[in-house]
């Protein structure tokens, strides 16, 4: 039975089920890319200031609405607070230059990228900042979750955002979160794949309406370019021999089998390609159910493995950034 292509967030607005996501898009290509997926049929992009793309994000998005493909209306545009601004000061600065960058006057979702406070480092010296200050040092912040979130609340109400959300969040800082937030985040964005499905957190959050986005949809295969050892170890999702066995019993690709074991348990996905069949295979993934069993032996490959690891990238990062993974 087809799905609903979109998902109903608490703040009224919806979600589709489906983006395009944009991390590790190129600056030289993610212009075309972003007017390609529209063209294809997107209607959600998904970006963040930690990408260093969203001037060309935001010019594929220009193009696509001047040709008439789409009407700014019609489209569900995602960023992310960086872990540098999260000072209430800075909230509001840092998510009006990302607007600028977009060419938008405002965000269908913004959401903090990590539970994280990192020590400012100004636009002006280096942008995007990524997790290191002026000095090439890892600092810890000072912000608590409570006085970013409170910023990231007065967006809302300014009209520069109109839904909020969190990523990497676990459990208990979920929790601690809702009992302050007058603005319950709209969405969280964990990483989600079979190798690592979260499954308790992603019923606690959607019992709590909050709608749920994975991302690394196809596990190792996007930390492979990064030389990530135990991307290398893990065996590819795309070519796992269960996998493609359930792909072949349905006529779909692997990629169409582990997007579609999300979405259809009510999880957004936000895959990327710069393959024009990729591009439309990855969004035809609502069209189409996977049987009892099959969801069953995918539910049999969690090994609990997580590729979106500090200590997978980086030993310099201090146990004080760290700590939010372990807890």
């Amino acid at each position: 039975m087809p799905s609903s292509t979109t998902i109903k967030l608490n703040s009224g607005h919806e979600m589709p089920l489906v983006g395009f996501g944009l991390w590790k898009v190129n600056n030289e290509t993610c212009a075309d890319q972003v007017y390609n997926a529209i063209k294809a049929g997107y209607r959600c992009v998904d970006g963040a200031c930690d990408y260093g793309n969203e001037v060309e994000s935001g010019q594929g998005v220009a193009r696509a609405i001047k040709d008439g493909l789409v009407k700014r209306s019609d489209l569900f545009l995602v960023s992310k607070l960086w872990n540098s601004f999260h000072d209430g000061p800075r909230v509001e600065p840092i998510c009006k230059k990302q607007l600028k960058d977009w060419g938008l006057d405002y965000f269908d979702l913004y959401i903090m990228h990590f539970p994280i406070s990192l020590k400012y480092v100004d636009p002006e010296v280096r942008y995007p900042p990524g997790f290191t200050d002026e000095n090439g040092n890892v600092t810890p912040g000072k912000a608590s979750i409570q006085e970013t979130w409170t910023a990231m609340e007065k967006l809302v109400e300014g009209g520069l955002c109109r839904s909020i959300g969190v990523s990497n969040f676990r459990g208990v800082l979920l929790m601690d979160l809702l009992r302050y937030a007058k603005i319950r985040p709209a969405t969280l964005q964990i990483e989600h794949h079979p190798y690592l499905m979260q499954e308790g957190l992603a019923k606690y959050a959607q019992d709590e309406g909050i709608a749920v986005t994975a991302y690394s949809s196809f596990g190792p295969q996007s930390f492979l370019e990064m030389d990530m050892q135990q991307a290398k170890d893990a065996a590819l999702l795309l070519e796992h021999p269960a996998i493609k066995k359930i792909a072949e019993k349905h006529g779909k690709t692997p990629a169409q089998v582990l997007l579609r074991w999300a979405t259809q348990r009510n999880v957004a996905v936000i895959p990327k390609s710069n393959n024009k069949d990729r591009l439309a295979q990855n969004l035809d993934v609502l069209g189409f159910d996977l049987e009892e069993g099959d969801m069953k032996e995918i539910k049999g490959m969690d090994k609990g493995l997580r590729f979106n690891d500090p200590l997978n990238v980086s030993s310099g990062i201090p146990l004080s950034v760290r700590l939010w993974y372990l807890c």
